[in-house]
């Protein structure tokens, strides 16, 4: 009988590093999955369709949605983002281990689902402060939506408190450790 894969969750707000680190973990942890979400957001300069992202049309991800496919979704800065039940549950089966990247709402619904199977790992910024320069030096957004994004941060800084793991961002290579071992255990456990 073949080893059941696991589920690990990294959940962090806009601007805290997040992607850099899991763009490191997915290099250096060969024994990792990366969950290939649906978006209806646009693409990004140096991202890959099928790769980063399921890159769909909002009609698309709305006729899924209707389906019932998606495990969880959820509407982010003017964006659907969704997680397909297929994708996890083959996954799971196959002895994958899946890293995640969602957010606040995104991980309620698979705890919602998977309860403690599912291992997530939040990473905050040093201050809120830090996060806003970091938006702002990012400059890929425009200025009402990094307000937004902003906003949205200080409400899901309120729940980092309500996960498996805590890892702050301050420096990056401390951060990176810190999160390597805690997927390291998670992935031994």
């Amino acid at each position: 009988m073949s080893k059941k894969g696991k589920i690990i969750v990294i959940v962090a707000p806009s601007g805290t590093g997040k992607s850099t680190l899991i763009n490191k973990v997915m290099q250096e942890l060969s024994y990792l999955s990366w969950s290939v979400s649906s978006t209806t957001r646009p693409i990004r300069e140096g991202e890959v369709d099928g790769v980063n992202y399921d890159f769909i049309t909002e009609e698309e991800f709305l006729s899924l949605r209707k389906e019932n496919q998606f495990i969880e979704w959820a509407q982010v800065h003017s964006n659907y983002y969704g997680t397909k039940k297929s994708f996890i549950d083959e996954g799971l089966s196959e002895g994958k281990n899946l890293l995640f990247d969602l957010d606040v709402q995104g991980c309620d619904a698979i705890k919602e689902v998977y309860g403690a199977e599912a291992r997530v790992i939040f990473i905050e910024p040093p201050s809120v402060e830090e996060l806003e320069r970091r938006l702002l030096a990012r400059a890929t957004d425009a200025e009402n939506v990094i307000q937004e994004r902003l906003n949205n941060a200080k409400k899901e800084l309120l729940r980092k408190d309500d996960y498996d793991y805590k890892v702050v961002n301050d420096d990056f290579e401390t951060a990176y450790l810190n999160l390597k071992n805690v997927i390291e255990s998670i992935v031994k456990g």
